[in-house]
């Protein structure tokens, strides 16, 4: 999900060369419609993705909206986390980072998390906090061990 703005629209050109689908809309401004379009654009078969702790923050606090995503799709969700080693961090509520050319970073990929469609309120919110904690792990791992990408350091590296 990209917003209507000019970051947006970059954000989402950029994001189409990865294979996804920017999909216009706010989940503060008008959210159900943000969703049914995420919604339309996986019926269509493209792969959606929108940061899990909205566009406001507070930072790395995964929001409900995912897990209505996945309930109503019955699609599994996953996170991830991409960690940098060196970066200019922007002035910002999330703290976006633009890494340094040539610096490591390491992205790692959560597990899947299937969310039934008959799930119930608080299923959701049990599938809400298993998002959460499962983004805190891989958070927590890719910030620890950024700086041992490539090297025997790092927990798994394998040599040929």
């Amino acid at each position: 999900m990209s917003s209507f703005s000019y970051d947006g629209e970059y954000m989402g050109r950029i994001i189409k060369r990865f294979g996804f689908v920017a999909v216009k809309g706010s989940s503060s401004r008008n959210p159900i419609r943000a969703l049914l379009g995420l919604r339309r654009a996986l019926d269509e078969g493209w792969t959606v993705a929108f940061t899990l702790d909205g566009p406001r923050g507070p930072r790395h606090k995964v929001k409900p909206g995912p897990v209505g995503l996945g309930k109503s799709s019955g699609l599994p969700l996953t996170s991830f986390h991409a960690a940098v080693e060196k970066a200019w961090v922007l002035n910002s509520w999330d703290r976006m980072m633009i890494p340094h050319p040539f610096s490591r970073v390491l992205v790692r990929v959560g597990k899947l998390i299937h969310v039934p469609n008959d799930a119930t309120e608080q299923d959701v919110e049990r599938y809400t906090a298993e998002l959460q904690a499962s983004l805190d792990r891989i958070c927590e791992f890719s910030e620890a061990n950024v700086s041992k990408v490539g090297s025997s350091e790092f927990p798994y590296y394998k040599r040929k």
